[in-house]
């Protein structure tokens, strides 16, 4: 298995090293809250519209840590992903696109009924670069540009156990870090001289995953899928600079640029408490044959604010999102077709982000499908999944994204921990 595991790592450093925008989003929309949100979840959790209540013996899943109670092998797994994106206003279009890591992960099955898991995944994103033209009181053209780079990551340790049949509970520490980047600049049509606001924040903080899932059988063939996940506050700490100055517009260098001293204003170190999310999910499905499943997830994100980052045209309301999806195996069992052997996946997402510009709640909408494709003799697989969707809007001098997803994943199985027999 460590062979594989330096095949994995070799092919998401290729990924990676083509990426064409490191921080993973190319989105105008991640410079609300700490950035764009990212999946927190396996191709194989994302190919199903991002459930989390779906668990079984072979498979990580990174959204329910309960998951890791119900797990016989060791799986290693990682994951890359490639988007590409179609931003859209009132008059005009552009393209772009980003390519970037999903997460590495490693679970442990200690012993029939208690699991263990660790990993790196990103945990937000900021990447947008955003042009306005205005005219002031006197006539004269304004240009304001408006970037934004950087995000946090997030390290986690998870444990996972059976209470009683069927009946099983996790917990996850995570540990997010990271740097959010800031820059305004702005400039008068026929003026020698712009303006230059840089803002910097190193962000760190803990929060916790609970989760439980109940999957009695019905019938001696079928299982009822029950799960509740709840992701606590996530109390993070950001210690803060700014810089403000001048620039020449004929050559692009700074002059006279200075620290902006943020005591006294209390900035210098603020809090970044993001609220509670909770996530119910049920589903029916008959083993190694097919699933279906969906879930609701509430955040109470009307409560979130940034004091040193506080745009005048954003707002937070809380937030919502319903998933649906399942999975469909021909024959798991097949010797003569590889291809009913093939986990076929789909299922959708509706959300209400909590984010508003504007006056305008932006809505997140994405259909997903993937494959499940068996390598070699044992449990590992390849994951392939395909995410198509829409996000904001063109009324009210907004942006509408349109988006096309390609994930690869790969696992790797195998027995770790089996104690030896003498004859």
């Amino acid at each position: 298995m460590v062979k594989k595991i330096v095949l994995l790592i070799f092919c998401l450093t290729a990924i990676t090293a083509y990426s064409q925008s490191g921080n993973g989003t190319v989105s105008p929309y991640s410079f609300g809250g700490i950035g764009d949100i990212r999946p927190q979840a396996t191709i194989e959790n994302q190919a199903m519209g991002g459930l989390s209540m779906y668990t079984d013996s072979i498979h990580v899943n990174l959204r329910n840590p309960a998951a890791f109670g119900k797990l016989r092998l060791v799986t290693f797994t990682a994951a890359g992903g490639h988007k590409e994106v179609k931003l859209k206003d009132f008059t005009d279009e552009e393209s772009s696109s980003v390519t970037s890591l999903e997460y590495i992960s490693l679970a442990l099955p200690l012993s029939p009924k208690f699991g263990v898991g660790f990993g790196v995944m990103p945990y937000t994103a900021i990447g947008y670069n955003i042009f306005s033209e205005t005219t002031n009181a006197t006539q004269d053209t304004v240009i304001n540009q408006f970037s934004g780079d950087g995000g946090l990551n997030k390290v986690y340790l998870s444990a996972g156990y059976e209470i009683t049949k069927n009946l099983h509970v996790g917990g996850t520490v995570n540990f997010s870090f990271g740097n959010l980047q800031y820059q305004s600049v702005q400039s008068i049509d026929g003026v020698q001289y712009g303006t230059i606001n840089t803002r910097e924040s190193e962000v760190s903080g803990y929060d916790f995953n609970f989760g439980a899932t109940y999957t009695p059988r019905i019938k001696d063939k079928y299982t009822l899928f029950t799960s509740l996940t709840v992701n606590t506050q996530a109390n993070l700490v950001s210690s803060n600079s700014e810089r403000l100055g001048s620039f020449s517009l004929t050559t692009g260098q700074e002059i006279e640029v200075r620290d902006v001293d943020l005591e006294p204003a209390n900035l210098r170190n603020t809090e970044l408490k993001i609220p509670t999310t909770t996530t119910l999910g049920l589903g029916f499905g008959r083993d190694k044959k097919w699933f279906l499943g969906a879930e609701y997830s509430l955040q109470g994100l009307s409560s979130f604010r940034n004091d040193f980052i506080d745009p005048e045209n954003v707002a937070y309301e809380d937030a919502n999102t319903i998933r649906v999806g399942g999975y469909f195996v021909p024959d798991y069992a097949s010797f003569t077709s590889y291809l009913k052997r093939i986990t076929y996946r789909a299922g959708a997402r509706t959300s209400m982000t909590g984010l508003v510009v504007n006056d305008k709640s932006i809505h997140d909408f994405g259909i997903t499908f993937g494959l499940g494709l068996p390598v070699g003799g044992g449990f590992s697989n390849m994951n392939l999944g395909f995410e198509y969707g829409k996000r904001g809007t063109t009324v009210a001098n907004l942006i509408e994204e349109t988006y096309f997803k390609v994930s690869v994943g790969l696992s790797f199985n195998d027995k770790w921990f089996q104690k030896r027999k003498i004859n």
